[in-house]
């Protein structure tokens, strides 16, 4: 079974739910709220990639797996991180424009820096990037899905209201029937590689979050938006980084999704800790 055609319509629902719960109005918050927005989009557009940079020349990771950990760290924030901030008492609205911010700034980043990472290592080993489909599918996975729906929020409000309630609580279990499918798939590999990428993978993640809680402390913000931005800078869009590793127009290579696999699991564990922690005080 190639998983591409599992992760193609997973990743298409998320974005369209995404949609669902935006208005062109929210844009308008940046210029109201630009300081936990800048302080997020920092940590997640530049300071983990950076640390994703690092870490991959620290534990020596092969090419395949190098490119793989760059490309789930320069990925938007994932759609369920409004959830884990709901759940942790962060500020939701600012949880949704943040995701909203970063999946369209993506669209014009993540080219950019996996041009630069596969040139850097990938084009030795015969790992090329086609920048036009990975743009290409960005556009027709990414903005797309989200325009239709804010398009139906505007022309059916209820019925968008409605949609929502049933696709945010279907977001979760796709994403873990995804990875069951590639564990499935690809359990040799991923057990083989589980020390080193695993370690990596939650080093960047611990890495991540602890940056951006210190930077959230130090331009003041509140509780609210410094749990907001720890969640939105720890939670990345594992579907976006496996459909572009797996899809046959870009990267073509599943081993490549491994890292995203592996960060998705334990972004969920660390953030559920950090949920908890944040709840018994």
């Amino acid at each position: 079974m190639n998983t591409i055609w599992i992760v193609l319509p997973i990743l298409t629902l998320l974005m369209f739910d995404l949609g669902l719960t935006l208005r062109f109005e929210d844009f308008g918050k940046v210029f109201r709220r630009p300081w936990p927005i800048a302080v997020a989009l920092v940590g997640q557009l530049v300071l983990l990639p950076l640390i994703a940079l690092g870490l991959a020349w620290a534990f020596n990771l092969t090419p395949v797996f190098f490119i793989g950990l760059i490309l789930i760290a320069c990925c938007p924030g994932g759609s369920s991180s409004n959830i884990f901030s709901k759940l942790a008492g962060g500020d939701v609205a600012l949880s949704v424009i943040l995701t909203a911010l970063s999946s369209i700034i993506t669209l014009f980043t993540i080219p950019l820096i996996m041009s630069w990472a596969t040139r850097i290592v990938g084009e030795s080993v015969g790992i090329t990037l086609p920048v036009g489909n990975l743009i290409k599918q960005n556009l027709l996975l990414m903005l797309l899905p989200v325009l239709v729906g804010i398009g139906i929020h505007y022309i059916w409000p209820n019925a968008a209201g409605r949609i929502d309630k049933v696709l945010s609580r279907l977001a979760f279990p796709l994403l873990m029937v995804l990875i069951t499918v590639f564990f499935i798939q690809h359990y040799r590999t991923i057990l083989d590689n589980l020390g080193r990428v695993g370690v990596c993978v939650t080093a960047l993640i611990l890495v991540a979050i602890t940056c951006s809680s210190l930077l959230s402390r130090l331009v003041r913000n509140s509780a609210e938006q410094r749990k907001t931005v720890v969640i939105e800078v720890g939670m990345q869009n594992a579907a976006q980084a496996i459909a572009i590793a797996s899809s046959p127009f870009i990267f073509a290579n599943e081993e490549m999704a491994i890292p995203a696999i592996l960060y998705s699991l334990m972004m969920n564990v660390v953030l559920l800790i950090y949920v908890y922690c944040v709840k018994s005080r």
